[in-house]
């Protein structure tokens, strides 16, 4: 299990801009890496329900992301979204549809003017968060 989320300050960024565009809708994303946390790769993905409230991924989209994090040999690190009007904390609408226990949950805030964010893993309702290591990659 992920003790922490390793990424880049460039990484970060990437996500932090994909949320800023795609605001006032939740954007969203995935983060693979490898089995302890540091991110190789991210994914920028569509809210296919173009939604200020919540965020699903396209399944198109998702299945062709998936088969090439196979082909690539990368792990699910994070899934992440923003919220682009609350705090960076898992909604009961975020946590109800947490269906990857395994994976961290990076949650982007864009209610203040700089970005923040926090990570958590969201395991049958139950939310914890972790730490966030951004370094230099």
């Amino acid at each position: 299990m992920i003790g922490s989320l390793r990424l880049s300050r460039a990484q970060l960024e990437a996500v932090f801009d994909h949320a800023r565009a795609c605001k006032p809708e939740e954007a969203c994303g995935i983060l693979a890496g490898d089995r302890d946390g540091n991110v190789k790769r991210v994914f920028l993905m569509e809210n296919a329900e173009h939604s200020s409230s919540f965020y699903v991924m396209d399944s198109r989209e998702q299945f062709q992301v998936f088969d090439e994090m196979e082909r690539d040999g990368l792990e699910l690190a994070a899934i992440f979204h923003s919220h682009p009007h609350s705090p960076a904390f898992p909604s009961p609408k975020d946590r109800e549809l947490a269906f990857y226990p395994d994976s961290v949950y990076l949650i982007i805030s864009l209610m203040n003017n700089e970005p923040e964010s926090h990570a958590f893993r969201i395991v049958e309702d139950q939310v914890s968060e972790i730490e966030i290591r951004v370094g230099e990659t």
